[in-house]
């Protein structure tokens, strides 16, 4: 469930990077959830051609999926297939850390390789023959772009930075008879669950097979789809892509039979932000060697054969471990006791017996407390010093506390307790319960406790909020200043160039505070 200010921050970069239209048709899916092309246009009240153009927009920029499903029909009518068009939320919400994608793809594997990757991100996705063809009209290169293009391009794909486009509409398969009667023993209650399965069986039917996935075909390089796909995509780099010429599911989904499309695999972006995310919690809450085993165990899992797991790293070898953290800078003097005690420190377990000595990171945990600690700095500036000791017990209670007992571990006078206590739970920070006692004297107690999962959604529609109003911000600062962009850099002097520098530092001071919200938002979303 996607939380309210969460829709209203996707709407407005959907309508930022595609038109008011297409942003009114992705409103339309985030909040009635999955929904057929005739109940859109019912509910966008927009022409069906119009809300066709839109959903093609928006499927080929990774924003929607669409999936076939079958519909009983009326009485003395047969089944008919319905294609069913979904909101991925999530992708939408990436578009916020682009930059940080493309930073990674710089850092580790060039220049060339940022060029081709900032071409998919722009363009949604792209066949290797229109990569190749971009390419040319950037680099100077001559003859050699396109080998140079290729090579890029693989790498890119090898570093699982790019792969295959999930299938456009995939068929689901109706539940058996079987299903269908345990569905209607569970009742209307089980039938928001079943959407929710749904969709998540969509995106697995959609998605290629692990062997197909990062795989590159060297007979995709022909003419003649270079020439389909010049007809297909030509898209001017910095202007929104609204695409006249798709006008139907068919017709999108025969050109995409004739090519293999390419798009940014967000999921290993988000795979990468998260293990930094964990390694830079671990060097500032315990120490910088915890931090250097930390890196070299995660490492080891991205090139293990093993599939990644979110929760734990793959189990790893003391032996292992100890020749990627020599590697490391920092790592060089660490012997094996040192590497025994920082995983120690990390919470792995030592094994009992030395033959098989491995380790596995518990990376859910770490997430945990840098959640906790991302709250308590919002309550120490929000409500100041005693309310962050109270709510900092709190977080490390396994039970409900009662009013005396937090004013007297806190030492905060109880009058001033309970007047913070309730300012925490009317802001949703706590959850309050009130017991009565009976007896020769009734009395009536109040515990306290935090709920993380309910808080964890409080918090981040709150960050989804923040993030909204900084992007609406740095729009209004454009928009102010016009004038001043559109005007030749040799004329911004005297006044007008002060007001050129003063929007400049502005929008940096504004956009670097937006990408340190996205690493808090990725913290309580993504990972």
């Amino acid at each position: 469930m996607v939380s309210p200010h969460g829709i209203k921050l996707a709407v407005y970069l959907i309508s930022s990077y595609f038109g008011d239209l297409n942003a009114k048709v992705c409103e339309c899916l985030l909040r009635r959830g999955t929904q057929p092309l005739a109940q859109v246009v019912r509910f966008t009240e927009l022409s069906r051609e119009n809300v066709r153009n839109c959903l093609l927009v928006l499927i080929h920029h990774n924003c929607v999926q669409a999936f076939a499903v079958q519909q009983e029909g009326g009485f003395g009518e047969a089944p008919k297939v319905i294609t069913n068009y979904m909101a991925l939320f999530d992708n939408i919400i990436h578009k916020l850390r682009f930059p940080k994608f493309i930073e990674i793809v710089s850092e580790e594997l060039g220049k060339e390789c940022e060029e081709i990757f900032e071409g998919l991100l722009q363009h949604g996705r792209l066949s290797l023959s229109q990569i190749i063809d971009r390419y040319k009209q950037t680099s100077n290169q001559g003859d050699s772009s396109a080998d140079a293009a290729r090579d890029s391009f693989n790498r890119l794909v090898n570093a699982k930075f790019v792969e295959r486009c999930p299938a456009p509409e995939p068929f689901l398969e109706p539940p058996t008879e079987e299903e269908a009667a345990a569905a209607k023993k569970r009742g209307a209650k089980s039938a928001k669950i079943q959407a929710q399965t749904m969709e998540q069986r969509a995106l697995a039917a959609a998605a290629p097979m692990d062997s197909l996935r990062f795989l590159v075909e060297t007979d995709t390089w022909n003419d003649s789809v270079e020439e389909t796909d010049k007809k297909t995509t030509d898209v001017t780099c910095g202007t929104k892509r609204k695409q006249d010429n798709l006008e139907s599911n068919t017709e999108l989904l025969s050109t995409d039979e004739k090519k293999v499309l390419w798009r940014a695999n967000f999921e290993e972006f988000i795979c990468r932000l998260r293990h930094k995310a964990c390694v830079a919690n671990v060097k500032v809450r315990v120490n910088n060697d915890a931090a250097i085993v930390l890196a070299a165990t995660l490492e080891l899992s991205r090139h293990s054969e093993t599939k990644l797991r979110i929760d734990n790293s793959v189990p790893q070898s003391i032996n292992a471990i100890y020749d990627e953290v020599i590697k490391r800078e920092g790592g060089l003097g660490m012997d094996l006791e040192r590497i025994r005690a920082s995983l120690v420190e990390l919470g792995c377990e030592v094994p009992l017996m030395a033959i098989d000595e491995t380790y596995s990171v518990d990376l859910k945990n770490i997430i945990e407390q840098a959640r906790i600690e991302e709250v308590e700095s919002i309550v120490l500036k929000r409500y100041g010093r005693e309310a962050y000791r109270m709510f900092r017990l709190l977080s490390k209670a396994d039970r409900l506390l009662e009013t005396d007992k937090i004013s007297d571990t806190t030492f905060v006078e109880k009058k001033d307790a309970v007047k913070i206590l309730f300012k925490l739970w009317k802001d949703d920070f706590l959850e309050m319960k009130k017991v009565i006692t009976r007896g020769t004297r009734q009395s009536e107690f109040l515990l306290w406790k935090i709920n993380k999962q309910s808080l964890w959604e409080h918090v981040l529609d709150e960050m989804y909020h923040a993030a909204l109003n900084l992007r609406l911000r740095i729009t209004h600062e454009q928009e102010q200043e016009k004038e001043i962009l559109q005007m030749p850099r040799d004329k911004l002097v005297g006044e007008l160039g002060d007001r050129y520098k003063r929007l400049r530092k502005v929008r940096i001071t504004l956009e670097s505070s937006l990408m340190n919200l996205d690493d808090a938002l990725m913290l309580f979303h993504d990972f």
